[in-house]
């Protein structure tokens, strides 16, 4: 039976410095090896991850919070944002000064020109500041956005659209994604599409949008890094991913 093993981005994949380690790319090398498929879920943008896939050789991924799916460069799953519910979200966003980020498969536009939110979130990704371009969500369809605020607002928006999933990654930033979304339910897809068994699923993740998906797959592994609330939820938790913790954690389910 094919086994196939999802792995998150950051803090999974990439150690602290945003690099991928040596242990980590053997790791996947031997995955290949021994006939088991290797996949990335992550809420980032396909663009945002086409240097990672390519440095391991991976063409199967869920991205956008499980919004967008491709399987072996295939895409065969998408569910993006509701459009006019996504401008009355921009349009409560811009009356109360919050900016936001627009994202498709391709690229990401900022509703403002600049805002200090947006640099310091997305430069802990290593991006820059998007280009300004307000009214993209209306002429292009979007899969995700980026809602940049403090906690203490989300509240205002989870109530005003209960179509929307926010989900926070920073201080000051939420991924905005369709209700339902979340990289459990790209996963559920992608299997269910593809006859893959559910107990034949791993994954490893280490963020709070990695809690669904560590429930949903047959075996769910934290990393050492990972919040408690991801380690909670798992079957293994391996080490820091600065550690050797996606070669340790394979080697201890016996996947290389």
């Amino acid at each position: 039976m094919s086994k196939i093993v999802f792995f998150d981005i950051d803090g999974t994949l990439l150690d602290h410095e945003k690099n991928i380690p040596d242990s980590t790319k053997k790791a996947v090398e031997l995955l290949k090896e021994n006939g088991i498929y290797v996949a990335i879920a992550t809420g980032r943008a396909p663009f945002m991850v086409e240097n990672v896939r390519k440095m391991l050789g991976i063409d199967s991924f869920v991205s956008f919070n499980g919004s967008y799916v491709v399987f072996e460069n295939k895409v065969i799953y998408k569910n993006p944002l509701h459009e006019a519910k996504e401008k009355e979200l921009a349009d409560l966003a811009a009356s109360r000064g919050t900016p936001l980020v627009f994202m498709n498969e391709k690229t990401m536009k900022a509703s403002v020109k600049f805002h200090p939110y947006i640099q310091e979130s997305l430069a802990t990704m290593k991006y820059t500041h998007p280009d300004f371009d307000p009214s993209f969500h209306l002429r292009h369809e979007t899969y995700q956005d980026l809602l940049f605020c403090k906690e203490e607002e989300q509240k205002i928006y989870e109530e005003r659209f209960p179509e929307f999933r926010f989900v926070r990654w920073h201080p000051y930033s939420m991924d905005v994604v369709p209700e339902g979304g979340s990289k459990a339910e790209g996963i559920r897809q992608l299997l269910s599409k593809l006859g893959f068994q559910l107990e034949d699923a791993f994954a490893f993740g280490d963020g709070l949008n990695d809690v669904e998906m560590i429930q949903a797959v047959g075996t769910g592994v934290a990393m050492g890094n990972a919040v408690d609330a991801v380690k909670a939820h798992a079957d293994l938790i391996t080490k820091d991913v600065a550690e050797g913790g996606v070669y340790y954690g394979l080697k201890e389910l016996g996947l290389i």
